[in-house]
């Protein structure tokens, strides 16, 4: 599966985004899915993760109750909903899929290898 990221931008804090992630293949729903983000200086982190079905999600806690993991599997494409932007938000967004791993397991991952597939990815830039 290809994935291409896209919908990041410059906001001023406690601006919205909706960042989308566009798949390829016809496996895509079979895959659980990741927003993955890594700040100036920053290490890779997982912000968001959501199941095969979009049933189940889970978030990092520095963006619980403020970004919102969705999908859409018959248009092949992934979501995460940005509110509430503080500068530290600051960071190219990726977005990633695995076809063996749980919610749990994808939140775990961050190094390139852990997850099957990357997308490029969208630069997020907050001003205070």
């Amino acid at each position: 599966v290809q994935l291409q990221a896209y919908g990041g931008g410059f906001v001023q804090a406690g601006g919205s985004l909706r960042l989308s992630c566009a798949a390829s293949g016809r496996t895509f729903g079979t895959y659980a899915m990741g927003w993955f983000r890594q700040g100036p200086g920053k290490e890779r982190e997982a912000v968001a993760a959501i199941n095969w079905s979009g049933g189940s999600t889970r978030y990092a806690d520095s963006v619980k109750g403020r970004f919102t993991v969705s999908r859409d599997n018959a248009k092949n494409a992934l979501y995460l909903q940005v509110n509430s932007l503080k500068p530290e938000d600051t960071a190219v967004y990726y977005c990633a899929a695995d076809a063996r791993k749980n919610t749990l397991q994808v939140m775990g991952a961050s190094r390139p290898y852990e997850m099957g597939y990357w997308g490029k990815g969208t630069q997020v830039t907050v001003s205070s």
